[in-house]
């Protein structure tokens, strides 16, 4: 016979070993991680998280950018700040996997209109529209481009911790009666408490349901709150996560994707394989490209600012001097 206490520890044990199948989960390891290296990942890793990828449910890899090469000189970055078609298909072939390919565009920063070929000449999946709240006309005309050309379309509105309200309130109203599939929750300054994470979800929420949108979260770590960021959205109903392998992107990094998986419990995923691409290629690039959580990174954090400062104090003679640089940050105020 059960008794209460076991029957309350099987009740327990079933709620947090359920899944929500429909939440889907994006590696962004090259495209965030690119902003620490202009992009220039040698092919042999770019093959490793690919592989990894697949071999471990990932539903959706992000490659790089489709930047401009009139803005952006090639001989300054590496081929991921473009994913031309051959480059991808040099590391993917015709990707013959369940895993869906993405690139990210920003708003003013690339040729969208001849770069991003017709999906169906194109092995990508999807196409990231990237925009700040004033961008939105160009970023609605971004989308409906990508949705005409046959994309999955997905918008992140980015630096939401510095957008007031009433913009923000006007910019979900634009983007929920565009043709966008999933709408994107974008901590960029890693400057968002789980109390503002939650508030800003319902919000989403509200705007994206009545239209069958779906809401995302991307997260970055400058207090090291990525991953609890990105629990709290999921809690509150978010169906699509950025993460990125050890947390690699720029900056503080990301939400580490070996966290977001151990803690979904959908039995299609499989750690091993992201936990060896890690161990051989992610970790192993750590000394170079400075990423993670940094106290120069968590006071652009606490101040809500982009952390580009916190990025060049730490490649210069001062690095090291944290007292310094709050004070520089703080003398702003």
């Amino acid at each position: 016979m059960k008794t209460e206490t076991t029957q309350e520890n099987e009740t327990f044990a079933e709620k947090w070993v359920s899944y929500r199948p429909e939440i889907k989960v994006l590696d962004c390891t090259i495209r965030d991680g690119g902003l620490m290296n202009d992009h220039k990942f040698d092919d042999e890793i770019v093959k490793a998280i690919y592989t990894a990828c697949v071999e471990s449910g990932i539903d959706y890899m992000e490659l790089g950018y489709k930047a401009s090469k009139r803005i952006f000189a090639p001989a300054e970055y590496g081929a991921w700040k473009y994913c031309d078609e051959d480059d991808i298909r040099r590391i993917v072939g015709e990707n013959d996997t369940s895993l869906k390919l993405s690139a990210m565009a920003d708003a003013e920063r690339t040729d969208y209109h001849e770069d991003i070929l017709p999906c169906e000449q194109s092995v990508l999946d999807m196409i990231r529209v990237a925009t700040y709240i004033h961008q939105i006309p160009v970023a609605l005309d971004m989308i409906k481009d990508a949705h005409d050309k046959g994309y999955e379309v997905t918008v992140n509105l980015m630096a939401v911790s510095a957008v007031p309200e009433r913009a923000l309130d006007e910019g979900l109203e634009f983007l929920v009666n565009s043709e966008v599939d999933v709408i994107y929750l974008v901590d960029s300054f890693g400057a968002l408490y789980s109390e503002q994470v939650n508030y800003l979800m319902k919000k989403y929420l509200q705007y994206a349901e009545p239209h069958g949108k779906v809401v995302a979260m991307h997260a970055h770590n400058s207090q090291q709150l990525a991953y609890a960021n990105t629990i709290e959205a999921i809690v509150v109903g978010a169906n699509m996560l950025d993460g990125s392998m050890a947390g690699l992107g720029r900056g503080a990094g990301n939400c580490p994707i070996e966290l977001l998986i151990g803690f979904l419990h959908n039995p299609k995923f499989r750690l091993r394989p992201i936990l060896q691409c890690i161990q051989q290629y992610i970790e192993p690039l750590r000394e170079k490209l400075l990423w993670g959580y940094d106290i120069p990174y968590m006071i652009t954090g606490l101040l809500n600012e982009h952390p580009r400062s916190a990025m060049q104090f730490n490649t210069s003679e001062d690095r090291g001097d944290i007292v310094k640089f709050y004070d520089l940050m703080t003398e702003k105020e």
